[in-house]
């Protein structure tokens, strides 16, 4: 993987090789006409199974019938709104002043031809030659690891092109849409603790008529403030590394003729498992952490000129020389000497972390010496319920407790094995460090497909119990 000099991986490398016993499945709904006026006479929904062997098997979950004349007025009904939303997208106030309209064949970029190109002819800038070129990166605080591979490729930026590139992060739905949309992050943080919540929310959205008809009515609240935000940044390249930012922004931009001008691209961040709503067609190219990943952006409906196989992004300071251990330990407050813990939950402090930081308490003190064999590093993340809780126990062995930090490579430097949930950034941070993994947990859905990636490829093992 390369971005920027910052990822870890190998470009077209099948990094993920799944247990030969395990298919996959898809949820496929599908529109049937028949009939010579062309009409829709049904709408079914199959639950497929597929093989690795490329054997497929169809079992109907449910169908629902609808007449020549039902789903014709419902298409009128659907053509109408979709007219709607049209209308109120060109109506936006949008504009970008660094992008320059040409007059001639030049595919909206510049007339001067001095537009740089990178990766295989992918337009890079369509500014004036001495103006730093603006990125806006969209990303939202649903978890820590948007933000932190926000944060990754701001950086790396930075240290690559230095003062010729404008980066800037934003929450798109917490800062550019109104309530009670801008309530994101704390409405996945309410299913995530959940569970069954957000299990039923996550799997209820993957079919496609589901997901995009929820954006499309989404577009008619939020496109006039999203669009306004857009315009603050006059970004000449969009980065999205969430799911929910690619649909309503590329919208506006093909709704103002600005997608050849302004480069849209999708840095998807889940390493395995991955809704489908990572995947947009219109986007100028997709980067895919794993030929898994990419294979499920060809099945979305991508070309394979958009796709490309560069790993998860990570802090350009995860690939720098590691400092001695009992340096970074002294820095944090530890014990020099003694073997260290590194327990954590991802960014909002989730899973089992009291219980299992307990466990350790008792297995890493040695009653018949009456000292310590080790130490634990927990990190709570936003978690200040936990941290406070953490810290009000009487310890038998050395226990530090932080709360969400910025510095993780010092903190996976310092220790010598990881406890955590299988969120993907802090996994390839893991690896990265050479860091032995025990997963103690996952949220469904997007983190399903990380266990068998690390105890498949020999870098951990997986278990529930502290």
């Amino acid at each position: 993987m390369h971005l920027g000099g910052s990822t870890a991986s190998q470009e077209a490398i099948c990094v993920l090789d799944l247990v030969s016993q395990l298919g996959r499945f898809a949820f496929d709904t599908r529109l049937h006409t028949s009939g010579s006026d062309g009409c829709n006479a049904f709408l079914s929904n199959f639950l497929y199974y597929e093989a690795l062997d490329g054997s497929e098997k169809r079992i109907l979950r449910a169908s629902l019938s609808l007449g020549s004349r039902s789903a014709s007025g419902i298409r009128s009904i659907l053509h109408d709104f979709n007219r709607y939303i049209k209308f109120r997208c060109e109506r936006l106030p949008i504009g970008f002043a660094s992008v320059r309209v040409g007059l001639g064949n030049n595919n909206g970029l510049r007339e001067d031809g001095c537009g740089v190109l990178a990766d295989d002819g992918l337009a890079l800038d369509a500014v004036e030659a001495k103006a730093p070129k603006k990125v806006l990166i969209l990303m939202s605080d649903t978890g820590g690891g948007h933000r932190a591979s926000a944060e990754a490729i701001k950086a790396a930026f930075h240290e690559e092109f230095g003062d010729e590139y404008q980066v800037f992060v934003t929450d798109l739905w917490t800062d550019h849409t109104p309530w009670p949309f801008n309530q994101l992050p704390r409405s996945y943080n309410f299913l995530v603790k959940h569970g069954t919540l957000w299990k039923m929310t996550y799997h209820a959205s993957v079919p496609r008529v589901v997901h995009q008809s929820n954006f499309v009515a989404t577009s008619a609240f939020i496109a006039r403030e999203v669009a306004k935000g857009l315009m603050k940044y006059q970004p000449d390249i969009i980065i999205s590394v969430h799911p929910l930012m690619q649909h309503v922004p590329l919208r506006i931009l093909r709704s103002k003729g600005l997608l050849k001008k302004i480069v849209f691209t999708t840095v998807v961040t889940d390493l395995s498992t991955c809704h489908p709503t990572w995947f947009h067609k219109l986007v100028t190219r997709c980067y895919c952490p794993s030929a898994e990943v990419a294979k499920r952006a060809l099945k979305a409906g991508l070309h394979a000129s958009q796709i490309k196989v560069y790993g998860l992004p990570v802090r350009p300071s995860f690939v720098k020389p590691v400092r001695l251990k009992f340096e970074l330990r002294r820095e944090l407050g530890m014990d020099e000497n003694l073997p260290a813990v590194l327990l954590m939950g991802g960014g909002e402090g989730m899973g089992p972390i009291e219980a299992t930081a307990r466990a350790l308490g008792d297995a890493l003190y040695d009653e018949n010496l009456g000292d310590p064999i080790g130490q634990v590093l927990v990190i709570c993340g936003r978690n200040k319920k936990l941290a406070s809780k953490l810290l009000s126990i009487d310890w038998k062995v050395p226990v530090q407790v932080k709360g969400f930090v910025t510095k993780m490579e010092e903190c996976m430097g310092a220790c010598d094995c990881i406890i955590t949930k299988a969120g993907p950034g802090t996994i390839a941070e893991a690896m990265i460090r050479g860091l032995p993994i025990i997963l103690n947990g996952y949220i469904a859905g997007q983190e399903v497909g990380n266990v068998p990636y690390v105890v498949e490829n020999g870098c951990g093992k997986f278990s529930k119990s502290p």
